[in-house]
């Protein structure tokens, strides 16, 4: 009887751990995949290709467009797309954490800024007409402003922050229509608006921010990396909207970027490279919409064919707003 009743609970406890197990790959995707943007997509440290780092531009379900660059300089410095804007022209903005650039559709280099060593730049927005906005991680943290025809400085912003950690200051930093900049501050753990001078004008206790974005609404958007949330706080720093780990019924990683779409939905980029065990890594989910009460209505895994690689931040070709300005919520 004790035999048969052990028996018993052991082939329970095996088949909810199998359960648990197996429920991510059960896990039936919302939505169209590949089919339900258009859309640009970059990853950081995709390990498993170190003579491919790529950028991705999928138009109609298929990859149209594909640049690739190696994961390490001539001088043994690391690339890894962190930062990818799609203009008008076609032309693509990108940083790749040794620098950053403007590649054509054609695959042509017009522009490009090389990082001296000690520092390293992850993210290069668009900002106006032949204008980028680059962070520059180094000793001294700095926000630079290019006018990339005359490749001319126009302007350096010193960013005050208490790391002198190359790695382990910031990383994107995003324009707002205010022309303002909003930086994360992984040392103070907290996101702040500065001015163009480098005045501190708003900010918000935020552990682990690696983006954040200012809404139209007036709200921030903040990305929360290793801590897996997706926040959005008023001016008052209330937050108002918030998607955790817990509200997905998938597994989350590193939430490193967002987008607001025009409709409300929230798009996020679930990085899944932070997981050394590359071979775990397909199946997971690399981005997924969720409306505002939190459905989730498109997740996105593409592992193969097209093998798309980790995300890191990717810009939907079906939104309104001009990229080129800064427009856009993300």
């Amino acid at each position: 009887m004790k035999t048969t009743t052990y028996f018993s609970i052991l082939l329970l406890l095996i088949g909810a751990f199998a359960q648990a197990q197996s429920t991510p790959k059960e896990y039936q995707l919302p939505g169209k995949g590949l089919k339900q943007h258009d859309f640009v997509y970059v990853g950081e440290w995709d390990m498993r290709k170190p003579k491919a780092q790529s950028m991705f531009v999928v138009r109609d379900g298929k990859v149209v467009w594909q640049y690739s660059i190696p994961m390490r300089t001539a001088t043994g410095g690391i690339q890894e797309f962190d930062d990818a804007t799609m203009l008008p022209n076609g032309n693509i903005v990108y940083a790749c954490m040794s620098g950053a650039g403007i590649v054509t559709p054609e695959k042509n280099l017009i522009w490009q800024y090389i990082c001296a060593p000690g520092t390293e730049t992850h993210s290069c927005q668009p900002i106006g007409k032949d204008s980028v906005l680059m962070v520059l991680n180094g000793t001294v943290g700095k926000v630079l402003i290019f006018n990339t025809a005359t490749n001319t400085l126009l302007k350096e912003i010193v960013i005050p922050t208490a790391s002198t950690s190359s790695h382990g200051q910031f990383r994107h930093v995003r324009w707002t229509q205010n022309k303002t900049i909003m930086v994360g501050l992984f040392a103070e753990k907290k996101v702040v608006e500065f001015d163009l001078d480098g005045k501190a004008l708003w900010s918000v206790e935020a552990p682990s921010a690696w983006s954040a974005i200012r809404l139209h609404n007036g709200n921030t958007l903040i990305s929360g990396d290793g801590l897996g949330y997706t926040r959005e706080v008023n001016p008052k720093g209330e937050t108002v909207w918030e998607f955790t780990r817990a509200d997905a019924p998938f597994t989350i990683g590193n939430t490193q970027t967002a987008n607001r779409l025009a409709n409300g939905n929230t798009v996020i980029c679930n990085w899944i490279a932070g997981n050394n065990k590359t071979e775990e890594w397909a199946g997971t989910v690399q981005v997924f919409e969720v409306t505002k009460d939190k459905k989730v209505v498109w997740a996105l895994s593409s592992w193969e064919n097209p093998d798309l690689g980790p995300a890191t931040y990717i810009q939907l070709l079906d939104e309104p707003d001009n990229a080129e300005n800064g427009e856009l919520q993300r």
